[in-house]
This record gives structure tokens, C-alpha cells and sequence, in this order.
């Protein structure tokens, strides 16, 4: 029987071989965003029919997960209602102009101006405290919730 897992030799030649693509992971998410537009400006998430699926987490909890109303904030956004955009997922709407400064400093490598932008930690305290206090049901919060 084989032994399913990868060496470590050849993780070390798959990383290699990615960081000699430096441009890659930028040209990869530039793909996926450019079909999400594509998919948006075609796809309405607020159609009862629509293509597009409902967050599962919402649907199994009742309680809104960080992402929830992210695609009607894109779809809002792609079709010129910020405004909505920042009632659908205020947080999604505010990191979504930040993406470029995040592969401009995967292209260019380290900047301390920028390194916030890709250190997971700030991140993660700000979704987790997102996500709790936009379902909280009191006033100020419940205008966190995607409508």
C-alpha cells in the first residue's frame, strides 16, 4: 500500500516552484473577481428563483455569519448603491477597496505601510467581533444585520 501523503521534498519543490510565480495568486483572484462582476451583473441574489445560494450557516442557526449579505453588498455595489452595499455587509463593503493594497503588497513584497493589511490577526478579532455584534438584537447593532 502507498503511502498517500506528499514528502516533504516534494512540498518544498511545489512551493519552489510558486514562488517563482510571483504573480500568479494576483492574476488568479483578478480572474474570480472579474467572473463574480460577471456573475453579478447577471444574477439577482434578491430573486426568489435566483442561481445564487443563501448562506447554509444562516439557514442551520439563525444567527448571520460575517459573510452573510457580502454577494447583495457586491451585487449592490457592481450595480451603484453603496449605500445599500454598506446596510447589506458593512464590513465586506469597507475591505472590498483594500483588496488592491493586498496583492499590490503580494507583488512588491514587504512594506511596513502596508503590512496591517495582511496580518491575519487585526483580521481576525475584527470578523469575530463583526459577526457577534451584528446579531446582536439591540440598537445600535441590528443596523449590522444584511436587511
Amino acid at each position: 500500500m502507498s503511502d498517500w501523503r506528499p514528502s516533504v521534498a516534494r512540498l518544498e519543490d511545489l512551493r519552489t516552484h510558486i514562488s517563482a510565480l510571483p504573480w500568479l495568486g494576483p492574476a488568479a483572484l483578478a480572474a474570480a473577481s472579474l467572473l463574480v462582476v460577471a456573475v453579478l451583473t447577471q444574477a439577482d441574489p434578491y430573486a426568489a428563483d435566483s442561481l445564487l445560494p443563501g448562506c447554509p450557516f444562516h439557514a442551520l442557526t439563525g444567527l448571520f455569519c460575517p459573510g452573510c449579505g457580502a454577494t447583495r453588498a457586491v451585487h449592490a455595489l457592481i450595480h451603484g448603491d453603496p449605500l445599500l452595499a454598506l446596510r447589506m455587509n458593512l464590513l465586506a463593503t469597507l475591505a472590498i477597496p483594500l483588496l488592491p493594497l493586498m496583492l499590490l503588497r503580494s507583488l512588491r513584497g514587504p512594506d511596513p505601510a502596508t503590512g496591517w493589511l495582511t496580518d491575519a490577526r487585526p483580521w481576525l478579532v475584527l470578523v469575530v467581533a463583526f459577526s457577534v455584534l451584528r446579531n446582536l438584537p439591540l440598537h445600535p447593532f441590528i443596523w449590522l444585520a444584511p436587511l
